[in-house]
C-alpha cells in the first residue's frame, strides 16, 4: 500500500486538522471579501462616472457606467462560485474526517471542489448578484433618463 493513500486515525482535534481548516476558512472569507469589495469598488466607480458625465454635461456618456458594472457583476459570481467552492472542499473534508477516510494526500491541499462554470452561473442567479447590479443599472438609466437629460 502507498503510503501517501494511507488513511489517517487523527482526532478531530489535531494540530494538523485544525490547521488544513483554518486555511480553507481563511480562503473563503477572502472570497467572500472579494465579493464585497467588488461591489464597494463598483458603487464608487460608476458614482464617479456619473459625476463626470453630470459635470460636463453630456447624459449620453451615461452608458459608460454600464461597463463597470457588467464586469464587476462578472468577477463578483466568480468569488461567490469560488466561495462555494472551497465551502463544498471544507464539507468534503469533514465529511471524510468524520467517516475516518483521511489520507496524507488530504491534508494541506487546498482546492476547490465542484463545476466552478456551473457553480458561477448559480452565482449570478443568486439575488446577492442580479439584485445588486440589476439595481445598480436601474439606477444608472434613471440618471440618465432624468438627471442627466
Amino acid at each position: 500500500m502507498n503510503i501517501n493513500t494511507r488513511t489517517l486515525d487523527i482526532s478531530p482535534d489535531a494540530a494538523s486538522i485544525q490547521t488544513h481548516l483554518g486555511i480553507i476558512q481563511n480562503v473563503i472569507q477572502r472570497m467572500s471579501a472579494n465579493s464585497s469589495n467588488c461591489k464597494a469598488w463598483c458603487i464608487s466607480l460608476v458614482a464617479a462616472v456619473l459625476v463626470i458625465v453630470a459635470d460636463k454635461g453630456k447624459p449620453e456618456y451615461a452608458w459608460i457606467a454600464l461597463l463597470p458594472t457588467i464586469v464587476f457583476a462578472a468577477l463578483d459570481a466568480y468569488y461567490l462560485a469560488l466561495e462555494k467552492a472551497f465551502r463544498n472542499s471544507y464539507s468534503h473534508f469533514i465529511a471524510k474526517l468524520h467517516r475516518k477516510q483521511l489520507t496524507e494526500e488530504d491534508l494541506y491541499a487546498v482546492t476547490p471542489l465542484g463545476n466552478l462554470s456551473l457553480m458561477q452561473a448559480e452565482a449570478f442567479n443568486s439575488f446577492s448578484v442580479w439584485g445588486f447590479y440589476l439595481s445598480l443599472l436601474s439606477l444608472v438609466a434613471v440618471t440618465k433618463w432624468v438627471a442627466l437629460g
